[in-house]
């Protein structure tokens, strides 16, 4: 595929479990759940983001990862619940007298989430190749573990934080402010979301100055973390509740995300591909040392090209770019 080509893109705000939900799809399909049809394709590349679980992060990775499968496949990637900008005229929560889920907003919750999606709006025919990042591999794992029928070919886990969070450098410095001082970080996203366009993207590229290049969908992305979906009428916790969501799972991240589920991954090792950081203060090398000691026949690898945790920022198409390379095999036996 040339690359002045444009790569078909389809986006979508739906309500999942009584969640608002940004969808971003690439390639034509933009329907597989009608198990009639013959033109569905054998496999779904479906991405699973981490935390902040906005689906824009992921725009580029999801069109270089389209490009390097020579559009043959659908790629999805699924924002987590309560974790994007709604459209005008739809609420952040359905306004309906059923409750689908208690806390969908929660750890749990996003693991039930994604996999009503599934059940939804993808074909059990279809096969999926699940790409986790960071949370979003402890999500995966539970979801393989949960709905053992799901035709997962293989997943994926980049970056994976699936055991220790608190305990990790990261998780040292944050867990305090997640745990005992979420609310005193509201105020200030709010007072953020009321800056001009202008001064708001000036700040992301001034926090993000250290990189040689960021994505443009990364910047605009994180603008959108400091935005209010609506002003007239709500009161302040509605204004910030996007806001809000990512810092309420953060802070169960911190809590429920400790020992790693080592049965889960005995029972699917052959389907798992781990990769992981040398410089990831998230999960630390010796998370990476501890588990290929206890796995070694798995497929876990340690980044030798200094990707960052956060590789949306500046390494989607380098990171698409080898898994691509490393998933040669399983597609060719389709």
């Amino acid at each position: 595929m040339r690359s002045e080509e444009p790569v078909p893109l389809h986006e979508e705000f739906i309500y999942c479990c009584g969640a608002a939900t940004h969808v971003l799809k690439c390639g034509p399909w933009k329907d597989l759940s009608k198990d009639e049809s013959k033109n569905l394709p054998r496999l779904l590349f479906m991405i699973i983001p981490g935390n902040p679980g906005l689906a824009g992060y992921y725009r580029t990775f999801i069109q270089a990862l389209y490009c390097g499968l020579n559009q043959q496949y659908p790629v999805w990637v699924v924002s987590h619940a309560g974790h994007c900008k709604p459209p005008s005229g739809m609420e952040m929560i359905e306004d309906t007298d059923i409750k689908e889920l208690e806390d969908v907003f929660g750890l749990n919750g996003q693991v039930e989430h994604k996999l009503n999606f599934l059940k939804k709006n993808v074909s059990k025919d279809i096969k999926l190749v699940l790409i986790a990042h960071s949370i979003g591999c402890y999500i995966t794992l539970e979801m393989m573990k949960r709905a053992s029928e799901l035709q997962v070919l293989r997943s994926v886990l980049l970056f994976p934080t699936i055991e220790r969070m608190a305990q990790s450098p990261q998780g040292k410095l944050m867990t305090p402010l997640l745990c005992k001082l979420r609310y005193a970080l509201y105020m200030p996203v709010f007072l953020l979301s009321f800056l001009p366009e202008g001064v708001k993207a000036s700040l992301v590229r001034f926090a993000l100055r250290g990189m040689k290049t960021c994505d443009e969908s990364s910047i605009t992305t994180s603008i959108n973390l400091f935005s209010v979906d609506c002003i007239e009428d709500l009161p302040v916790y509605q204004m910030i509740k996007k806001s809000a969501n990512i810092l309420y799972m953060a802070s169960q991240e911190m809590m429920k995300v400790v020992e790693r589920d080592s049965t889960t991954i005995k029972q699917n090792l052959k389907k798992l591909i781990f990769y992981y950081g040398t410089g990831d203060s998230w999960c630390p090398q010796h998370y990476y040392d501890e588990i290929k000691m206890d796995f070694p026949d798995g497929d876990i690898r340690l980044c030798e090209k200094g990707l960052r945790h956060a590789f949306v920022l500046d390494a989607s198409k380098e990171m698409a770019a080898m898994i691509t390379d490393w998933l040669q095999d399983d597609l060719t036996k389709l």
